[in-house]
């Protein structure tokens, strides 16, 4: 089978590989901060902007449902198998010219594989980045899972304005 007939059948499947490597490093940095720092413990790297925190979030982003008595654990469990499922199929859908997108969906898989584990496993997703503004305002704390999708999000949403090959021409 040569090249154009594996990507044809496959299509940027072969950019799992990121998805991994978001998983594994996710998992890595929060298996350390958790075993390293008592909860909301902060060890400042940039005095009033940046410093490390262990947090606990049984919602989703910002906290969403975190204080509900715990259905959301496996609400959000479910959405993240069921978005997964729709970015392989998206991924294995997609063309050759679209390694871009491929390589955003690979982003936001890993990241929400990642937050899925530490939900099904631990109950909780485990924070651990905070970023701050002089003790003044604070961003809700996030890890690389979180910072994953944040980035694969935006360059899908940078996708959305770069001119597009012509389906007529396929140029």
């Amino acid at each position: 089978m040569h090249k154009g007939a594996m990507t044809a059948r496959f299509g940027k499947l072969n950019w799992l590989w990121l998805s991994l490597m978001v998983f594994v490093l996710d998992q890595i940095s929060k298996l350390y901060f958790d075993n390293s720092l008592s909860m909301y413990q902060q060890i400042v790297i940039i005095p009033d902007y940046f410093s490390w925190t262990l947090a606990y979030n049984t919602g989703a982003a910002f906290s969403f449902l975190a204080n509900e008595t715990g259905w959301q654990r496996w609400f959000f469990a479910i959405v993240a198998v069921a978005v997964s499922a729709m970015l392989l199929v998206w991924m294995k859908g997609l063309k050759q010219h679209e390694t871009w997108v491929a390589i955003a969906l690979a982003l936001v898989l890993g990241g929400a594989i990642g937050n899925l584990f530490d939900r099904v496993v631990y109950g909780h997703v485990i924070d651990f980045i905070l970023v701050h503004w002089q003790q003044r305002w604070y961003f809700p704390a996030f890890n690389l899972a979180d910072s994953a999708i944040t980035l694969g999000a935006i360059m899908l949403a940078l996708d959305m304005f770069r001119s597009k090959p012509s389906e007529e021409t396929g140029t």
